[in-house]
């Protein structure tokens, strides 16, 4: 179970929408983050920025890293798209979250009551351009609100 601590419960200022973006430090997240801060420039929305992050737990796994650790770099995650937003569009409220879970889930659990999630996608290069990811396709057909897979 994914346990986001009450994004979805925080007002929304009126006449504004909720849009809900995935980002994990990658070039992809960095893409969907760019198109929901243009989004949210001309449909007046609130960007909710998540991050999901999990500790692996697999036998024969070297671990490097203690949990906390991995959620301390989940947020940082979080904190550097969120200053992202704040200087690139100082007029967009942002806000920000982490939750451990997989990212499909808990990105369309954050997306409860949203009017848009937005996610990117990784498609590399050939065949690989021909189709979703495995947590942008979860996205797609999971979520309660129209979903943007950003290439």
């Amino acid at each position: 179970m994914c346990a986001l601590s009450g994004l979805a419960e925080l007002p929304v200022p009126r006449n504004q929408l909720r849009v809900v973006v995935g980002v994990d430090g990658s070039e992809a997240g960095a893409k969907a983050l760019e198109w929901a801060i243009g989004y949210a420039h001309q449909s007046p929305a609130v960007i909710d920025v998540v991050t999901a992050w999990t500790f692996p737990m697999v036998e024969g796994y070297a671990l490097t890293h203690t949990v906390g650790e991995v959620e301390d770099m989940a947020r940082e995650v979080v904190t550097a798209a969120m200053s992202h937003v704040a200087y690139e569009a100082p007029d967009i409220v942002v806000r920000g979250e982490t939750a451990d879970g997989e990212p499909g889930r808990v990105l369309v659990d954050a997306a409860q009551g949203a009017d848009l999630l937005v996610v990117g996608a990784r498609g590399e290069s050939g065949l690989h351009r021909l189709f979703l990811g495995s947590v942008s396709t979860y996205c797609a057909k999971n979520a309660s609100c129209s979903v943007m897979v950003v290439r």
